[in-house]
């Protein structure tokens, strides 16, 4: 996809994203057989539900067909939200991701995977899991150490306790 096309997609199609409080994450328009795709992910601090998704796809839908941003081939719309591993690329996607296990490459080589704490403006306050039955870590990374971070998928999470962040900060200070 040129990057006018997506210019004047997102140009197009952000108005009514922001109209609804969502944020739109990512156009993407692929070639799939003969036919086009167009998908479109949007979402929120709150996350984004079916009813959502189907009312922004009609708008989105009669959005396009009274532009040319498509041209006149024929496409597929796809409108959803970010998957459950979602990457993390800015802030916001951090801020979304509290509470959550992540896995970041650091841009100076290695994995760390980690329970995501609290998230301010120049990086991350995380939680890394203790090994063999030792006590989490507290560990702080800033924005410029991580090379890429992705959401893990918890079949078992413990529920969330309000103590446990506390205890971190806790220990940080102590």
């Amino acid at each position: 996809m040129s990057t006018t096309q997506s210019e004047r997609l997102r140009e197009l199609l952000e108005p009514l994203v922001s109209s609804k409080d969502l944020d739109l994450e990512e156009i993407e328009v692929a070639s799939v057989g003969r036919k086009r795709v167009l998908r479109v992910v949007v979402d929120s601090d709150d996350g984004v539900d079916l009813d959502r998704i189907a009312e922004l796809s009609r708008e989105f839908s009669a959005k396009l067909d009274e532009s040319d941003a498509m041209g006149d081939g024929e496409y597929t719309l796809e409108v959803g939200s970010p998957g459950a591993e979602r990457p993390l690329k800015e802030r916001r996607h951090y801020v979304r991701a509290i509470g959550r296990l992540a896995k970041f490459q650091l841009t100076e080589g290695g994995e760390l995977t980690a329970r995501i704490l609290k998230v301010d403006d120049e990086g991350v306050d995380l939680e890394v899991p203790g090994v063999k039955g030792r006590k989490p870590t507290a560990r702080r990374l800033a924005f410029a150490e991580i090379a890429k971070a992705r959401v893990e998928v918890e079949f078992s999470r413990k529920p969330a306790d309000d103590n446990d962040e506390k205890n971190v900060k806790e220990e940080e200070e102590a």
